[in-house]
């Protein structure tokens, strides 16, 4: 019988919670970032580059490098390696600077 670290630590974890991507459903374990769920997921990228339109997703994951920015709950250029997870949440694929008045 295969353990997971969670059996070896006794940890009882809450249920995952629903997000979507795109409209497709995506669960979230809690505690994780939005990030993570993607990932989770098999998602890769969630944004693409202002010039060219090339896909980008997490590369640092601790929020330092701006390639994970999302539109989360409609709002655009939030940092997707930070933003926890929440029930419900709407994660939509960002294009450019995700249309948030920002000079280019």
């Amino acid at each position: 019988m295969a353990r997971t670290p969670a059996d070896l630590v006794g940890a009882s974890p809450e249920p995952p919670l629903p997000i979507t991507f795109d409209g497709r459903a995506v669960t979230a374990l809690p505690g994780q970032s939005v990030a993570a769920a993607l990932w989770g997921a098999g998602i890769l990228a969630w944004r693409t580059t202002r010039n060219g339109g090339r896909p980008r997703g997490a590369f640092c994951g601790i929020g330092q490098c701006y390639d994970c920015l999302a539109t989360i709950n409609g709002e655009p250029n939030r940092r997707a390696c930070l933003v926890p997870a929440r029930p419900g949440d709407a994660v939509t694929t960002q294009e450019g600077h995700g249309r948030a008045g920002i000079a280019v």
